[in-house]
């Protein structure tokens, strides 16, 4: 952690959310990272990634009353371009991992290119002021106490991360059926988890894409995340051509989602979402700025000072 105190303070200027703030995209880690970051070159700080990112986990947790945990920062400081992150948070051990090169290995099929599309539903709303994110930890918090108890751990960490997936077969049914969906949620997800990393790492990107859409079903039907727009727009985005796999981005309460899309079909799939969220949600639609209603994007590095 910061063996010394900053002394020289910073002017700065945000920009490039344009409106988007609040909209899903881990403004609130991706600002607070930035303030950290110039404050450390303002003073010719070094600070490690990870202690950055702990930094930024108390700004969240202490300042905003959010109770997050440290993905959505780790994501903004551990990424590489072209890699996927995979992270543990628990024991906070993460690596970078390349899909295969396929060009070499099936020279007679053309591998497909994908990007990423953004697309933004109007729903803008910090999650400071919308109990659901911290409700649904508190769930997950009394759905692992559960089956601790009922395992004999009871003396750990009421978290889920501590739930062996056997004693989560073994015990499920002692949840009552909105904590056994918070359970579910987190197992498939974490099975998914495991599942796309292979998908990745063989060049398998139309799986992993796949995988990407049905975590976003689970964040719907067991989570139970994501307002009536947000949902419609996932469910467009699942419709629109190239579009392999979709799901909310950041929390899921309100804003954005995210689709993996084939770049020759990107310009299609993002006209085609435009034209049915319109037709679903005009009042909604005609107040987001055309320029960030939908968006092809990049991937990009980590965080860093230019």
């Amino acid at each position: 952690m910061m063996e010394s105190s900053p002394t020289q303070g910073i002017i700065g200027y945000i920009c490039g959310s344009d409106g988007l703030d609040s909209s899903g995209l881990s403004s609130s880690a991706a600002v607070g990272l930035a303030y950290l970051l110039a404050l450390e070159n303002a003073n010719n700080l070094t600070i490690s990634p990870t202690d950055n990112i702990e930094y930024d986990r108390l700004i969240e947790n202490g300042y905003l009353g959010l109770r997050n945990g440290i993905l959505d920062q780790s994501a903004i400081l551990l990424s590489s371009y072209g890699c996927l992150l995979h992270m543990n948070c628990k024991t906070k051990d993460f690596k970078l991992i390349r899909p295969l090169d396929m060009g070499n290995s099936l020279k007679s099929e053309k591998q497909k290119e994908y990007q990423i599309l953004l697309a933004f539903s109007g729903l803008k709303q910090a999650l400071t002021n919308n109990p659901g994110y911290n409700h649904r930890v508190a769930e997950c918090q009394e759905a692992a106490k559960i089956l601790l108890n009922a395992s004999g751990n009871s003396h750990m960490e009421p978290l889920l991360c501590n739930v062996e997936q056997e004693a989560y077969k073994a015990h499920k049914s002692q949840l009552e059926p909105n904590l056994a969906k918070r359970a579910e949620h987190y197992f498939s997800e974490n099975m998914r988890v495991l599942q796309g990393l292979e998908a990745w790492a063989s060049g398998r990107l139309e799986d992993f894409g796949k995988l990407i859409a049905a975590s976003g079903r689970s964040s719907i039907v067991n989570y139970e995340c994501g307002a009536e727009p947000l949902v419609q727009l996932y469910e467009i985005l699942l419709r629109a051509p190239g579009v392999c796999g979709a799901r909310f981005s950041g929390a899921g309460f309100r804003g954005c989602c995210l689709a993996f899309v084939e770049v020759e079909y990107a310009a299609k799939a993002a006209e085609f979402v435009r034209t049915e969220y319109m037709k679903v949600q005009p009042e909604l639609a005609a107040q987001i700025n055309p320029k960030t209603a939908v968006m092809i994007c990049e991937p990009g590095d980590c965080a860093h000072i230019i």
